[in-house]
């Protein structure tokens, strides 16, 4: 019986040590997680904070640089960070962007007389140089600019282009700090990307709209007369006095000069225009340093191939530029280019002198119509060089060498 009780006694005693030492290993687990759980946290800590010092190292840059002045001509170089919201962004150019209010001189039928003239306009570089439409300041004797800051500055006319419709102003900012704003590039630009337009519709200062890119490539009348190829289309609000704000990305970058709208009242109407930044960035680099920009030049009139042209011609195919007059002693006169030789009458009751020569081609590329010839010699021809033009003529194809004028 004393051995049964020592058993009973011994398997108590193992008990009570097993419980304690499962209770003593669920205190070390206990304690293991919770300094693991602190680590995390110490270590999510030190994380934020050194992403927070990099960021705000980083914006520190952007100001410095912003705010560098450049001893010569040309853009200053800012490193911007990707922003992804328009509040960010307009934070970022709100200073650089100005009001720009012109007295100009209006031929009327009672001859001469003054008028007034609003826009928009943006600093280019910290020399002052400001960057607007042609038709802001056409006829313009005086203009002022007007900074978001209630600043006012004089300014001269140093370069207009009424071909691209495009102008550069130039104030002497003193002691002011300007903040220039940077070209990006209009060839990445893709239908449904998001934009934002900041300019002075009605004269309301530094207003920010939103929009997406509706449309590429598009082509427009400038003040000159001339076509300006690769317009961007987008639907972004802007009015008359938004014309030469910057048209920007979400990382800040002006990606084309706010031009023009669609509208049969003069005000919005959904569809708004501006001068990709490709074409602009170039415009205005000449303006500043010879004062004038030469866009390439043939001497061609023509309409772009459609159906009926292409019947009435027997065209293969309906595509293409169709030449109906050609400039005397222009350059493609001087390559022998033929322009209409009868007049037809088309369906909508219009009539078309039809028989010249169908540019379908140019130094090896398609061409569907005059939009893609203007933006192939805007983009990558200069006065002076030479192309080759494939050209549909009395029934078949032909290459013709033209060497490009500048337009007068």
């Amino acid at each position: 019986m004393r051995v049964v009780y020592v058993l009973m006694a011994l398997s108590l005693s193992i008990s009570i040590l097993t419980c304690i030492g499962l209770v003593l290993v669920y205190q070390r687990v206990l304690d293991l997680t919770t300094r693991i759980n602190q680590f995390e946290e110490s270590t999510r800590q030190s994380l934020a904070s050194l992403r927070d010092s990099v960021e705000n190292r980083i914006l520190d840059l952007n100001r410095r640089i912003s705010e560098m002045n450049l001893t010569g001509g040309g853009q200053a170089i800012i490193i911007k960070e990707n922003l992804t919201a328009p509040e960010f962004v307009y934070e970022e150019v709100k200073d650089s962007v100005v009001l720009i209010k012109a007295t100009v001189i209006v031929e009327t039928f009672f001859g001469r007389t003054y008028s007034s003239s609003e826009g928009s306009g943006f600093v280019y570089d910290s020399l002052g140089h400001i960057v607007t439409n042609y038709h802001v300041i056409e006829g313009a004797v005086d203009v002022e600019i007007f900074f978001p800051d209630k600043s006012i500055y004089d300014a001269e006319v140093i370069g207009q282009d009424p071909y691209a419709d495009l102008a550069v102003l130039k104030i002497n900012p003193g002691n002011k700090t300007l903040h220039p704003l940077i070209f990006g590039n209009s060839s990445n630009l893709r239908v449904g990307q998001p934009v934002i337009a900041v300019g002075n519709p009605f004269g309301l200062a530094a207003s920010l709209t939103t929009g997406v890119i509706s449309q590429l490539n598009r082509v427009l009348t400038a003040p000159g007369g001339r076509l300006i190829p690769r317009v961007i289309q987008f639907d972004a609000a802007i009015n008359p006095g938004s014309s030469g704000g910057p048209l920007l990305d979400y990382s800040g970058n002006v990606i084309g000069v706010t031009t023009a709208i669609a509208s049969a009242t003069g005000e919005f109407a959904g569809i708004g225009f501006a001068i990709p930044s490709n074409i602009a960035a170039r415009v205005v680099r000449s303006l500043i340093e010879v004062g004038k920009y030469e866009h390439p030049w043939m001497g061609i009139a023509g309409v772009d191939v459609n159906m009926e042209i292409a019947r009435l011609m027997n065209l293969p195919k309906a595509y293409g530029f169709l030449i109906t007059d050609v400039t005397s002693g222009s350059p493609a006169d001087k390559a022998g280019l033929r322009g209409g030789t009868r007049l037809a009458t088309l369906s909508d009751g219009s009539r078309l002198k039809i028989g010249g020569d169908v540019i379908l081609g140019v130094d090896g590329m398609e061409i569907f119509g005059l939009g893609d010839l203007l933006a192939y010699l805007e983009e990558y021809k200069r006065p002076g060089d030479e192309i080759t033009l494939t050209i549909y003529r009395e029934g078949g194809k032909m290459d013709v060498k033209l060497v490009l004028g500048a337009i007068s």
